[in-house]
């Protein structure tokens, strides 16, 4: 499968390169950068710690596609959207592992899928995605009197809070509560913020040197507490994980999918 690797340059990137290289089946097709970046012109593949590939950076990304199977994305919403109606167009398989994306550009990449396979998730680990289909049926099971708090911590170097992860989460406990997420979360407390309100769906960010990813979903009650818990050590994972979407997806119909469907998870 000849993939695109998008933000080649970043820490995701060369993670990507990194497992596109590794992988069976997969050959790295093309390798992008923004405009002006340092990268530009570089081998990913010695950026990456891997052996060279014979291609390099560039920022055309229309060259890039050309030729292309997919393309994997864990860049920033705006660039992702710009990508994600490039894909659209030439029926290629895109995965997007980009957080921060909002609603509307969310509902953006759906339309899109008229020709596009893209592949959408805040995490692309198996354990995420296991931990989110457990907080389902938990929230699901367990009555309106537990309260329900997520928890995440990240490296200095994340721009967005909550994380991509956290808010994966939290639409699965509110799925599982059958309420709508946007309506009930509260992203901050801060003063005198009174009493909290039943039902509502807490999320608490911290960030702070090189923390892969630590997320806990903690539902409390009179008496006891839940907590459930996923760590991740390795940013290789999410990688691993992007390539499985991008081979799982690519002989399915255009549309979006998640990690629940390319796990199985769904339900």
């Amino acid at each position: 499968m000849r993939l695109v690797v998008m933000g080649a340059g970043g820490r995701m990137g060369r993670m990507l390169v990194r497992a596109v290289e590794g992988g069976e089946n997969a050959s790295l097709h093309a390798a992008v950068e923004r405009p002006g970046s340092p990268f530009l012109g570089q081998d990913p593949g010695l950026l990456a710690g891997v052996a060279a590939t014979g291609v390099r950076i560039t920022d055309d990304i229309d060259a890039a596609l050309e030729g292309a199977d997919g393309v994997l994305d864990f860049t920033a919403p705006a660039a992702t959207l710009d990508v994600a109606r490039r894909t659209g167009a030439r029926g290629l398989v895109h995965v997007i592992g980009t957080t921060g994306l909002s609603a509307a550009q969310l509902d953006e990449l759906r339309a899109l899928t008229r020709g596009a396979r893209i592949v959408q998730s805040g995490n692309m680990s198996l354990g995420v995605n296991l931990l989110a289909s457990l907080v389902r049926r938990a929230a699901r099971a367990l009555g309106a009197d537990w309260d329900i708090e997520i928890l995440e911590m990240h490296h200095r170097m994340k721009v967005d809070a909550p994380s991509g992860t956290a808010l994966l989460l939290g639409q699965a406990a509110a799925e599982g509560r059958e309420i709508d997420l946007a309506a009930r979360s509260v992203r901050s407390r801060d003063g005198q913020t009174g009493a909290r309100r039943a039902g509502d769906i807490g999320f608490a960010a911290l960030r702070g040197g090189s923390v892969v990813g630590e997320h806990s979903v903690i539902f409390a009650t009179e008496g006891e507490r839940i907590e459930l818990s996923h760590k991740a050590e390795d940013r290789g994972l999410f990688a691993n994980g992007a390539l499985r979407a991008a081979f799982w997806v690519r002989d399915r119909e255009p549309g979006y999918y998640t990690m629940s469907d390319v796990l199985g998870l769904s339900d």
